[in-house]
């Protein structure tokens, strides 16, 4: 496929991260070990990890200008880490090296017969504390971005960038993954938030996902969208409408996502997106928000040529800075985003299978 036949590149595209790095240990093996056992691995990959480094690297391969504010130790994978984001075209000039402690590492059980991944994460010493970086280095590196994006850690140092984004009017995304240390001040932050299909139930302790979405709306202010990633199921999103329709009828928004489920088609396999018109919608015991419910699938993906589901989550992060670079609509930016993280899933490894942005895979959705 010729460059020719795509789309011009955003404008402004570049996306400045707070969030980490490390390297990956993948050992694929053929079933999950027992206690006690010892198994030989099918193939072991190491490759640079880490949300922030993983969603940046895709955002790259798809042509955007990214940046990383992270910290690394001045050890052999150290070096392998900057050395392979550089490679990508991520801009690490702003990412602190320390003279001792270690880089962050994880172990990964990628099994072969269930495909899911079991991570063992240890972090980087010394951890990375906002006196780590300068006023000069955190203005250089927002200087121009066109959106922040947070992966929840080394949270005091992603609120000092955070608040001086907000002052700059640079949008914020910021992922929850999980309850984390600090998690609610960058969310109140945020202009958009993409979670892991149990954080919003577990941050809003709400009876439903879609309850959920609601309250996260109701809660944040701020927030212009939320997304909830669901794996193989797809993902649901919740966009809040600026422009009140003063003859919006009052939906029971499980009721409406219900109603989405029915209209999506399970025999296609690309992933395609459904959506109803605005509506105010209501979660009991929430409250009421005026918005569009979006729902999203996934590719189907031939049990053949799925590899590994590593970074799949981080990809489709990596998809969303893209289109909210290049002003996409939900309808077209939710399946880019699900394609994108299918193709990362037909490779060992959260970087392997990332695209670029001259993949046949990604020519229908970009142009």
């Amino acid at each position: 496929m010729s460059h020719g036949s795509l789309p011009p590149l955003p404008e402004n595209r570049i996306v400045l991260s707070v969030g980490t790095v490390g390297v990956d240990f993948l050992a694929a093996v053929a079933s999950y070990p027992n206690p006690d056992d010892k198994i030989r691995t099918t193939s072991l990959t190491v490759q640079g990890g880490g949300n922030a480094g993983n969603a940046l690297t895709c955002a790259a391969r798809l042509g955007l200008s990214p940046r990383l504010i992270s910290k690394v130790a001045n050890d052999t994978q150290g070096r392998g880490i900057l050395e392979e984001l550089q490679a990508d075209g991520v801009d690490t000039s702003s990412v602190v090296v320390s003279e001792e402690g270690n880089s962050p590492f994880t172990y990964i059980i990628v099994d072969n017969e269930t495909k899911t991944r079991t991570c063992i994460h240890t972090p980087g010493y010394p951890p990375m504390i906002p006196s780590d970086l300068s006023q000069t280095s955190l203005s250089s590196a927002l200087d121009g971005a066109r959106v922040l994006y947070l992966d929840g850690r080394i949270h005091e140092t992603a609120l000092l960038v955070a608040q001086e984004a907000a002052r700059k009017n640079v949008p914020i995304l910021v992922e929850g993954e999980r309850i984390r240390e600090g998690l609610d001040d960058l969310l109140k932050l945020a202009d958009y938030a993409i979670c892991s299909a149990k954080f919003p139930q577990a941050w809003t302790e709400a009876a439903s996902v879609p309850s959920a979405l609601v309250s996260i709306l109701v809660r944040l202010p701020k927030i212009k969208f939320v997304i909830v990633t669901l794996g193989e199921d797809g993902c649901i999103m919740l966009e809040r409408s600026v422009d009140e329709a003063p003859q919006t009828e009052e939906m029971d928004v499980d009721s409406l996502l219900e109603l989405l489920k029915q209209r999506k088609d399970d025999k296609i396999a690309i992933p395609t997106c459904v959506s109803l018109p605005v509506t105010k919608l209501r979660a009991n015991g929430v409250g009421t928000v005026c918005g569009r419910l979006f729902v999203g699938t996934a590719e189907k993906v031939p049990p053949s040529e799925l590899q590994d589901t590593t970074g799949a989550g981080d990809s489709f992060i990596g998809a969303v800075l893209y289109a909210i670079c290049s002003n996409m609509p939900p309808e077209k930016m939710l399946p880019f985003a699900a394609q994108v993280a299918a193709t990362c899933c037909r490779a060992c490894g959260a970087r392997t299978g990332l695209p670029h942005r001259t993949d046949a895979r990604l020519a229908s959705f970009l142009s």
